[in-house]
């Protein structure tokens, strides 16, 4: 029985006040909910962006591929960094650097006149993103008892879903247009407030000070980026770096490029007639005929893109809300589900979802806003699941890079098949001089959704080869204690 690891972990965590764990929580939460308001920034801002600072507007949707690309190298390379920073300073200050690191920079975007410098100036962003992730995740392990921490993975988890939720709320109500888009990046700012009283207030992780103190960390011991590549860490960091890959690439390698086929789809269609009076939809009826009438005063093209831009914020609302309910679930539903069991039946019923989502002729079916809000649904149990499962995988000593490091190198390999499937975009996209009429459309995103789901079931090979934790015997052996007791 387990019962020196549970005491352990108990008298930690009783080294933090109620009230200094609740600071922790607060913080922790706070952060990643900016942070995804940030991936609702880059999901509904981008092809704005691409289109103001690009004079070829053929250039606009290889140019989006490549800022997502900046998002996840940015974001891959902020978790080594940060958790790097966290493993051998604190958890507590290098959160708080990763939150400073998000806002300043998201400031300084949005006076850029260069797709390039946008470019640099989203990768550090994106930077400290990656960095607020396994440092939260860690310090929220390490404050708190093991019977809190399915509870807290999935208030964790679903932070930024409620970030990317509250930023499409708002752009749904204030434009983003090519000509209206830098407010979206000065709103990003916002939080250096919060980074400058996390700073000041979060206290240290207990268990990370006692290993300081007990010399476990001495410097001829630091940790390094590397060290998690090493025996006995590289099996479970290979683990990790797939269980992570698949939701990523999920949300964005597969589910993201739904809100920019419905901006597609309105930017195509605008120009058509005949398109509006076959179009079932009354509300889409309006939008298009309002795009005719100014196209004869020479105003088509903001009133287009603006019915675009909304409609991208439509379809990231109805992606992100019911993740955010399902992502504060993810964890509970490990513990009682399984946590093999769970991460594999998410995979198949993902999978699933992209299959019926990407069969649909186009975005305004009926069926897609309710399609894109199942896989929401389902792919946030994912964030729910992760920030439990991945940082109870490794020892303290190497948690936060360990976990951190998983994560993240995921996004590595997400950014390299970006870059595939916007060239493979841009080469099978079908021009407005191509169609005629509705039967005509046929996008690109169709085909590549479809295939890039099949990513899913990669997942079920990679959660079978997952050893059951140190921290999941210990919840385990407490519950199974509890219950002894009560009898």
């Amino acid at each position: 029985m387990n019962t020196t690891s549970i005491s352990d972990h108990s008298d930690t965590a009783s080294r933090l006040s109620k009230s200094q764990c609740i600071t922790v929580l607060v913080a922790a939460f706070l952060g990643w909910l900016f942070a995804g308001a940030h991936m609702g920034i880059n999901s509904i801002t981008y092809h704005s962006v691409a289109t103001s600072l690009l004079d070829d507007p053929a250039q606009v949707g290889e140019w989006i591929g490549f800022l997502v690309v900046a998002f996840l190298l940015g974001a891959a390379a902020g978790g080594y960094v940060f958790g790097w920073i966290g493993d051998r300073f604190g958890r507590s200050k290098a959160m708080a650097m990763s939150v400073a690191c998000y806002s300043i920079f998201s400031l300084i975007s949005a006076g850029t006149t260069s797709i390039e410098l946008f470019w640099i100036l989203r990768f550090i962003t994106c930077m400290g993103i990656g960095g607020m992730w396994p440092n939260g995740m860690a310090l929220l392990q390490e404050a708190w008892p093991n019977t809190a921490k399915p509870i807290l993975a999935g208030i964790l988890g679903t932070a930024a879903n409620i970030g990317i939720t509250l930023f499409a709320v708002v752009a749904m109500n204030k434009d983003v247009n090519p000509d209206d888009w830098q407010w979206a990046y000065l709103l990003g700012g916002s939080p250096i407030i919060l980074a400058i009283i996390s700073w000041i207030c979060v206290p240290e992780s207990p268990k990370w000070l006692a290993e300081q103190q007990s010399g476990l960390n001495s410097s001829a011991e630091k940790v390094g980026l590397g060290e998690v590549f090493t025996s006995p860490h590289r099996r479970l960091t290979m683990i990790g770096i797939v269980l992570a890959f698949v939701p990523l690439f999920g949300g964005w390698g597969v589910a993201n490029w739904a809100n920019y086929w419905a901006a597609e789809y309105d930017e195509v269609v605008a120009d058509l007639p005949a398109i509006i009076e076959d179009d079932a939809s009354e509300e889409n009826t309006v939008d298009q005929t309002v795009d005719v009438e100014n196209a004869e005063t020479g105003e088509s093209k903001q009133t287009a893109t603006k019915t675009a831009s909304n409609k991208k914020a439509e379809t990231s609302f109805n992606r992100a809300w019911p993740g955010s309910i399902s992502s504060l679930l993810g964890g509970a539903l490990a513990i009682f589900l399984g946590r093999k069991f769970t991460y594999a039946a998410l995979c198949i019923i993902a999978f699933t979802c992209t299959q019926f989502l990407y069969a649909l002729p186009h975005p305004n079916h009926d069926h897609f806003q309710l399609w894109v809000g199942c896989l929401g649904f389902f792919s946030g149990f994912f964030f729910g699941w992760l920030p439990l499962c991945l940082p109870e995988m490794f020892p303290t000593r190497v948690r936060a890079t360990g976990s951190g490091v998983s994560f993240n190198f995921g996004r590595i390999i997400v950014a390299i098949l970006i870059i595939v499937t916007s060239f493979w975009l841009k080469e099978y996209f079908a021009t407005n001089d191509e169609i005629t009429s509705i039967d005509d459309y046929n996008s690109s995103y169709v085909t590549v959704g479809r295939v890039c789901g099949f990513m899913y079931l990669a997942g079920i090979v990679a959660i079978l080869m997952m050893p059951k934790s140190q921290t999941e015997a210990d919840i385990e052996a407490t519950f199974d204690e509890a219950g002894q007791s009560s009898g």
